[in-house]
């Protein structure tokens, strides 16, 4: 596991969980006065990092990095509030989580059809594409298929870890990766709706903070 931490000098902090071939570079439209701590690229789940200074924290995972925070999110202390955003602990289960055909897809993506995976399935407009290209993650197709064949070794090793409690979770109205309908009944009242968006909601918020 690879992280960017961004010091604000604050006694707070969110953990980030990113999604799948993401990078800190996707997010940085995203300013907080609280300090932040981006995790991504889940080939492994080891991180060396200290989270004893901070007397206050708080979860936001994204994706399928909402699976790695079910399983992972018990190693950190003093967590006053946990949100899954557009995704599900339970990733690669057909019903709940992604389906064969949308780990296919994904399995598929080219330098040469990349673009269009990304207006199709990221993004709900012509400004969020070019907001989405300009802050695109710099990580290479191969090492975006190492952690996808990483997550699915992991999730089929430990998918009897998870912890699927969230205090909130916010679910795009227009997401193609995630079944809505099935993320509306697996979170109930829990559940906020991003009108009028896909699977990447960041151009919606000003900070994390504004998620919390």
């Amino acid at each position: 596991m690879r992280y960017f931490y961004k010091n604000n000098n604050s006694q707070k902090l969110i953990v980030f969980f990113a999604g799948w071939g993401c990078d800190e570079n996707q997010f940085i439209n995203l300013q907080d006065k609280k300090d932040v701590l981006i995790l991504y690229d889940y080939q492994d789940l080891k991180l060396d990092f200290d989270f004893s200074q901070y007397v206050d924290i708080y979860v936001i995972a994204y994706s399928a990095g909402v699976f790695i925070a079910s399983i992972w999110a018990k190693n950190i202390p003093n967590v006053r509030k946990k949100i899954a955003l557009c995704g599900n602990p339970y990733l690669f289960d057909e019903r709940l989580g992604l389906s064969e055909q949308t780990v296919q897809v994904f399995k598929n993506i080219t330098l040469d059809n990349y673009l269009e995976f990304r207006r199709k399935y990221m993004v709900f407009t012509d400004d969020e594409y070019e907001k989405y290209n300009r802050l695109q993650s710099l990580r290479t197709i191969e090492s975006c298929a190492d952690e996808l064949n990483a997550l699915q070794k992991m999730y089929a090793d430990m998918k009897d870890k998870i912890n699927p409690e969230f205090d909130a979770a916010i679910v795009a109205e227009n997401d193609l990766i995630f079944n809505v309908s099935v993320q509306k009944d697996f979170y109930k009242d829990k559940l906020h709706i991003v009108k009028n968006a896909r699977h990447h909601v960041f151009f919606r918020y000003s900070s994390f903070e504004d998620m919390l």
